[in-house]
């Protein structure tokens, strides 16, 4: 089992090798009392906006559906992420 913050911090990089950024804050819903993980904020204006600075960015999120495996302190997201992020 893994906890949310151990999410935090790793770096996200596409099944390619390509670096997307750090994880810096994770999406979720409440659904039938449970909490459901829906995406990972990613990259330097996330991190803002978790601090409460900038605004919601849409492509600062890649869907949790993306995500393929942890590998080591790296989470890798498909190719096909739909997120245009850059490293940070």
């Amino acid at each position: 089992m893994r906890t949310f913050s151990s999410f935090l911090r790793r770096r996200v990089v596409t099944e390619s090798g390509h670096e997307l950024g750090r994880c810096r804050d994770l999406r979720g819903e409440v659904k039938d009392g449970s909490l459901r993980i829906t995406g990972l904020s990613v990259g330097r204006h996330a991190w803002l906006e978790h601090l409460g600075i900038g605004i919601h960015r849409p492509d600062t999120v890649i869907a949790w559906a993306s995500v393929v495996e942890i590998r080591g302190r790296d989470i890798v997201v498909s190719d096909d992420h739909g997120g245009e992020q850059r490293s940070s």
